[in-house]
């Protein structure tokens, strides 16, 4: 794999990158790209247009869409649970739960995050990585003394990510990262002179190369460095490309129907200013060649007859009915019929009918969490192979979206202990799952104590 090559896909990505994060940011980020997404109509005058661009407004659906969405799954944290391992991996897992990019994130902030990107983008990477340490260490003991052994995670935008390859089983084998030599945000790739680090992943080796541009656009490389990555031992490369199914992909299913709605409010909008100006009318057989405006009079003959001419405000009705139609849509695609606030008709939603559509967005929540779920498991039992660590992770919770259903699961529970069946191990875990999702904002180390002291009761 080339790394001065970009992936055949990469180009087809960039602008609809670059469209996701516009119609995500909305505000000043869509404002300095108008001109890329308000249409130019027909023989439109330059003047005209750039008049329409400085204008132009943009309401943002899509964006509070994802927001809510981010909002109801994640107001109660996963719950992380180990089982076996030595004292020192679930002393690890705490504070990796507390802290896994060594910037104070938890994860459950990261893997927020991880979705957001997933929404927009329809995948995101995440890189699995340990401290670099220039010493040989020879025993696990070193490794804990030094912090070796302690994982981060580093999550990629679409744009860094320019080459890739699979193997045979359709794992990743070779991927390029690109990175500012500065360690820009992410996105930001390129220094201003042109040069920029590339990270060349493979299942056993991980290369930095130096990659630098001249003016004339021609590209050179070298290799800086070049180490056994930390996935050697399992044979894996270091990065996990997360895919988010199709149907989930809120952007690729609401962005489009955005788009139309920005333009055709901005066309409404343009239309109800222009209308504020009546237009004079003269009515004359005679040639018409006098200025007028605001600070000059006409002269008419007595035949002549002057009017002012504006809209009947019929198309302007038209064009408000079909915004909020559209309006409507990208909600109804991103399943939130219900918070629309238009049904189509003039008569309004029962209570019966709203609390149908809820129990579609929640389902739509629940296959949310799955996914985080399975990646974040994903994750942290590939860390602990890497550490070689026989500690035993799972993940939980992130199926309750409504205030009040915490009150009707303990009451089911409650119905469940009270038919006796006589397992010791039922008790424990439905113990052990109350309370964890009742303290779901608890500290690692404190909701480990707490599943401890409930197995060992």
């Amino acid at each position: 794999m080339d790394i001065l090559t970009e992936h055949k896909d990469y180009a087809k990505g960039l602008r609809s990158w670059r469209t996701a994060r516009c119609l995500y940011y909305g505000g000043e980020t869509i404002k300095q790209n108008a001109e890329v997404y308000l249409t130019r109509r027909q023989k439109e005058p330059v003047e005209v247009y750039r008049e329409r661009l400085a204008a132009s407004y943009y309401e943002n659906y899509i964006g509070s869409i994802i927001d809510w969405y981010l909002a109801a799954l994640f107001r109660r944290e996963p719950v992380i649970l180990s089982e076996g391992g030595e004292e020192s991996a679930r002393a690890f897992l705490a504070e990796f739960v507390e802290n896994c990019d060594r910037r104070s994130t938890s994860v459950a902030e990261f893997f927020r995050s991880v979705l957001r990107d997933a929404i927009l983008f329809g995948r995101t990477h995440v890189i699995i990585d340990f401290p670099r340490i220039d010493q040989t260490l020879t025993t696990r003991a070193d490794e804990r003394e030094v912090g070796a052994d302690k994982a981060y995670l580093v999550m990629c935008a679409p744009e860094q990510v320019t080459n890739w390859q699979y193997d045979e089983v359709g794992n990743l084998a070779k991927v390029a990262i690109r990175t500012s030599i500065a360690g820009g945000a992410a996105g930001e790739s390129v220094n201003s002179n042109g040069s920029h680090r590339v990270y060349e992943y493979d299942k056993h080796i991980v290369r930095i190369h130096e990659v630098v541009e001249t003016e004339d656009g021609k590209r050179t490389s070298r290799i800086v460095s070049e180490s056994q990555n930390c996935l050697s031992r399992l044979s894996r490369v270091p990065v996990v490309r997360f895919d988010l199914p199709h149907g989930l992909w809120l952007m690729e299913r609401g962005g489009n129907v955005q788009l139309e709605h920005y333009n055709k409010a901005n066309a409404l909008s343009w239309a109800l200013s222009m209308g504020l100006y009546a237009t004079p009318v003269v009515y004359s057989d005679r040639e018409w060649n006098q200025i007028t405006g605001d600070s000059y009079f006409i002269q008419l003959s007595p035949e002549d007859r002057f009017g002012w001419t504006e809209p009947e405000g019929k198309v302007y009705q038209i064009a408000a009915d079909n915004l909020e139609r559209l309006k409507a849509e990208i909600f109804r695609v991103c399943h939130l019929s219900y918070q629309s606030g238009w049904s189509g008709t003039s008569t309004k939603q029962s209570g019966l009918s709203k609390q149908r559509d809820f129990q579609v967005t929640q389902e739509v929540l629940r296959a949310y969490g799955d996914w985080i779920k399975g990646a974040l498991k994903s994750v942290l039992k590939t860390i602990m192979d890497a550490r070689e660590e026989t500690l035993r992770v799972d993940v939980s919770g992130m199926d309750q979206f409504d205030i009040g259903e915490f009150s009707t699961e303990l009451a089911d529970a409650e119905r469940l202990l009270s038919m006796n069946i006589g397992s010791k191990t039922l008790q424990k875990q439905v113990h052990k799952k109350l309370a964890l999702q009742f303290l779901s904002d608890m500290r690692q180390d404190v909701k480990d104590k707490i599943a401890f002291e409930i197995e060992n009761a």
